[in-house]
């Protein structure tokens, strides 16, 4: 009969066997890599599943708000390069804003104090965002806009 140890030792030296074959055909390298911001999604999601299915108090929102949003801005940066974070860095602050906000939307008691600092934050996010985007695409904004002008004076010239 076998020992309830030696079972659990087979099975944890088995484990790590299985663990280095993953890793020696690079397994952990596209996880690493690439689907890593599912580590920041996964407790994110589980604190909305505290609160929606647990009953947990409205609060555990704000840090699951706060890493679902941040997550999936990894997400994208995974997919279109780290340097898509040049604009998208107001990110971090709209994503204090949502986790503020869905306390305030969630909770019963709607507390004032987590409207307005989602809001406040929400702003301050969109014009850091419009700045972002501003710089990193203002040349063809400028484009855009000369081409506009030139199309109103070509259309308002005079008729001789």
């Amino acid at each position: 009969m076998m020992n309830r140890s030696s079972y659990v030792s087979g099975i944890a030296i088995i484990l790590v066997g299985i663990f280095l074959l993953l890793g020696k055909v690079g397994v952990f390298d596209f996880v690493g890599s690439r689907i890593w911001p599912v580590f920041i999604l996964a407790p994110g999601l589980f604190f909305h599943f505290l609160f929606f299915a647990k009953g947990l108090p409205s609060g555990v929102l704000i840090p699951g708000g706060i890493l679902t949003v941040i997550s999936f801005m990894f997400f994208y940066c995974n997919i279109f390069g780290w340097d898509s974070m040049s604009y998208l860095w107001p990110g971090f602050i709209m994503a204090v804003a949502i986790g503020l906000f869905e306390t305030y939307f969630f909770d019963s008691n709607k507390p004032k104090a987590a409207f307005i600092g989602s809001a406040i934050l929400a702003m301050i996010s969109a014009i850091f965002f419009s700045f972002s985007l501003l710089l990193a695409s203002g040349i063809y904004f400028v484009a855009v806009g000369l081409i506009v002008l030139g199309l109103l004076l070509i259309r308002r010239r005079p008729d001789n």
